[in-house]
């Protein structure tokens, strides 16, 4: 057993553990990163990166399909013979030696190994025991949750993880949960030829986001093809060997030789000796201040503090962190403009507070919307062309609280939205704007209309 002494120790290499760890050693610490899976986390090996690979290999069959309708005739044959060797690339075969090496490059030090605080400032990874004289950075992430379903344990379902290592198509598959990685994964493999059914407890797909942007997703996959089972808890699950069997509370089941289990995430604290850190380790997640300080001497971030599973929660934490240990100057985190986004065809990107969420925190609320189809771009680009714009103002304050922009390059136009939101822009100004015509951004223009 061997101890060594650092003056930062960061407790996983997820994208915003890997960037403090990285620009602390860049900066002349002693920096030690400890990571149990990849350096990297989730996002370039099985999240962010492979998947989205996939959905733009999807959307191209689905454009080439609007062919016929647009400029004569195409016929298409799939293939996920391409889709798995770009991902296998990207990922590099799903090795982090990329990765790892331009950590310790800047002079960082890397443990491989689950990691554990025993003491405040001490951390140890198998044999080895780190002490940190500043601090530890806790960067863990989530894991995916698997639901305790009957029968599920010890079958050999999917999670993101199997599903984007995949090296073929199922005939059909089961995809339990119907959030933004349930229906991502569920389009794909129908528009690769599978027959996709979603199972979503709760009363309708993407249940956080606006209703308008789950009716619209519905309508698609039905047109699709893409069974929807929304408000239908699984009661049972089993599998025989060659097909899963799926038992839904209303007594319907559903078979398929493949499920996709996405039904979010969890973090285990205890597993990383949180509370020998002076942290409630019972919590679902860890509590911080405004610097993303945790404790005296411990700092969180990204998925493991609650405030959105997204890389780029991830890497704006890792901003605050950097500089607080450092002491240089920075703002405060705040969360009134968090940007997210479904990557269907349609996109759904949504920042900000729903309809329901503003008017459950008492403000005066106001709603304007719009179609994509009814602007001129969206009248332009014809199939393909279904999505919204919603804007929800604080009409006392004269400014958005939130917005919904669902459409082709839906994720895109929420940029401005954003910022609006972000800034906290009153709705007059947006009005006074310069809108490019014919653009799909253009509609922001038209849902303001509907504002007071």
């Amino acid at each position: 057993m061997s101890e060594q002494d650092f003056e930062v120790v960061v407790l996983g290499m997820s994208p915003g553990g890997e960037q403090v760890a990285g620009r602390l050693a860049e900066a002349g610490l002693a920096v030690a990163g400890v990571e149990s899976n990849l350096v990297g986390g989730e996002c370039p090996y099985y999240g962010c990166i492979p998947s989205k690979m996939m959905i733009r290999a999807a959307n191209a069959l689905a454009e080439a399909g609007r062919v016929k309708l647009l400029a004569g005739s195409a016929t298409t044959s799939p293939d996920w013979g391409p889709v798995a060797r770009r991902v296998r690339e990207a990922t590099h075969d799903w090795d982090d030696a990329p990765a790892a090496g331009r950590f310790t490059a800047k002079g960082g030090h890397l443990f491989r190994g689950v990691g554990k605080i025993v003491s405040p400032g001490v951390v140890r990874v198998g044999d080895d025991t780190l002490t940190a004289s500043r601090g530890i950075v806790i960067a863990t992430g989530t894991e995916p949750t698997v639901p305790p379903i009957p029968g599920l344990a010890g079958t050999p379902f999917w999670t993101n993880r199997e599903a984007v290592k995949a090296t073929a198509v199922p005939r059909s598959l089961i995809v339990l949960g119907g959030g933004s990685i349930g229906v991502e994964f569920a389009q794909v493999f129908a528009r690769f030829g599978a027959k996709v059914t979603v199972v979503e407890a709760l009363g309708r797909l993407l249940p956080f986001d606006e209703p308008e942007a789950s009716a619209l997703l519905a309508d698609v996959f039905g047109s699709e093809g893409i069974g929807v089972r929304a408000g239908a808890a699984a009661t049972g699950v089993s599998h025989d060997g060659a097909a899963f069997r799926v038992v839904l509370a209303d007594g319907e089941a559903l078979s398929a030789p493949s499920l996709l289990v996405a039904t979010g995430r969890h973090a285990d604290l205890a597993t990383i000796g949180a509370g020998a850190a002076g942290i409630d380790e019972t919590g679902r997640f860890i509590g911080v201040d405004e610097r993303m300080r945790a404790a005296p001497g411990v700092w969180a971030l990204g998925d493991i503090v609650g405030h959105g599973a997204f890389t780029h929660m991830s890497v704006y934490h890792a901003e605050i962190v950097i500089a607080d240990i450092l002491g240089e100057p920075h703002h405060a985190a705040e969360y009134h403009a968090v940007p997210r986004v479904a990557f269907t065809d349609p996109e759904i990107g949504s920042v900000g507070l729903t309809e329901a969420q503003a008017r459950e925190r008492g403000l005066d609320t106001a709603v304007g919307m719009t179609r994509i189809a009814e602007s001129s771009r969206g009248w332009i680009h014809d199939g393909g062309n279904a999505g919204f714009i919603k804007l929800i103002a604080d009409a006392d304050a004269g400014i958005l609280v939130g917005a919904t922009s669902a459409g082709p390059a839906g994720g895109e136009v929420l940029s401005m939205l954003t910022l609006a939101v972000h800034a906290r822009l009153p709705v007059q100004r947006l009005r006074e704007m310069i809108y490019a015509f014919p653009t799909f951004h253009r509609a922001v223009q038209a849902a303001l209309a509907g504002l007071p």
